[in-house]
């Protein structure tokens, strides 16, 4: 029993695959312009052209949403305590299955929750690690909780609006952000998405462990990237996950008047910032 993944390349090439992995509630075309500018910027600086994917997560896009039973069965409350492993697992099979041992995985936000299940449960799999406006640790109580009603609203009434505040600005938050062109683009992406898809999503991070011992097993090299403005991983949350890598070299870039989705906001910065670490595995 596996979960089915839907992979989208955006470019193919020689040696090892860059894997985009995409944050919540949207799918992979958050990393569109970031794509298209790590693939640009390689070519400026005389590198052959690389493989570049972006999988769709399950119930994200045109990623199949998966039965519970292929989820690993939920636990008591309704969250998949077995989910992240679950999804990590087709990851690594969708690699190996285009003839690849290793990538260098990028994760942001809930897509660093899959790379560090990746670095757990594969560690021969990981060239490398950028680790993208996300966390190591599990949800509180309260957070798995609030997840698994989310969960249960979508699922009974297939609305969007729990998760609309991700398209949502405050005077807080980054001038991007606070741009009619951002709140039009991640209001209709998230409508885009199958609200059983946002509940699935949902159950599976209320379930997953906690990474953050993880973080000191990690050799491979690392990049840890975010923006200086994000409400969730902001650069105090993001230096202790770099500093916890102590096993590895890390580089960490800020990205300046940036909030949560960074290689969205800001795409040719965190382009540059991943092939800084493409070079470094090269």
């Amino acid at each position: 029993m596996t979960i089915e993944l839907h992979n989208n390349v955006y470019c193919e090439g020689e040696g090892i695959p860059v894997v985009l992995v995409h944050g919540f509630p949207v799918d992979h075309r958050m990393w569109n312009e970031c794509a298209d500018a790590l693939k640009t910027t390689a070519a400026e600086h005389g590198m052959k052209q690389f493989p570049i994917w972006a999988p769709d997560m399950p119930g994200a896009g045109e990623g199949p949403i998966p039965s519970d039973e292929n989820s690993g069965g939920k636990d008591t409350d309704g969250a998949f305590l077995n989910g992240l492993d679950r999804m990590a697992d087709a990851y690594v099979d969708l690699l190996h299955a285009a003839g690849y041992d290793k990538a260098i995985w990028v994760g942001l936000s809930m897509g660093g929750y899959l790379i560090l299940d990746v670095q757990r449960l594969h560690p021969e799999a990981v060239a490398a690690l950028a680790l993208c406006d996300t966390k190591a640790a599990a949800d509180s109580e309260k957070m798995r909780a609030k997840r698994i009603a989310i969960a249960e609203e979508c699922e009974s009434t297939g609305t969007h609006e729990p998760v609309m505040g991700f398209a949502a600005a405050t005077s807080e938050d980054s001038t991007i952000k606070q741009s009619d062109a951002y709140r039009e683009q991640f209001t209709a992406w998230i409508n885009e998405q199958p609200a059983e898809g946002i509940a699935w999503r949902e159950r599976m991070a209320a379930g997953r462990p906690d990474l953050n011992d993880v973080l000191s097993t990690i050799t491979a090299p690392v990049a840890v990237i975010c923006g200086d403005k994000d409400p969730s991983s902001p650069p105090s949350v993001m230096a202790p996950i770099a500093d916890a890598m102590t096993a590895t070299s890390t580089d960490m870039t800020v990205v300046f008047d940036c909030g949560h989705f960074s290689a969205y906001e800001h795409p040719q910065a965190v382009a540059d910032a991943l092939l800084a670490l493409v070079r470094r595995v090269q």
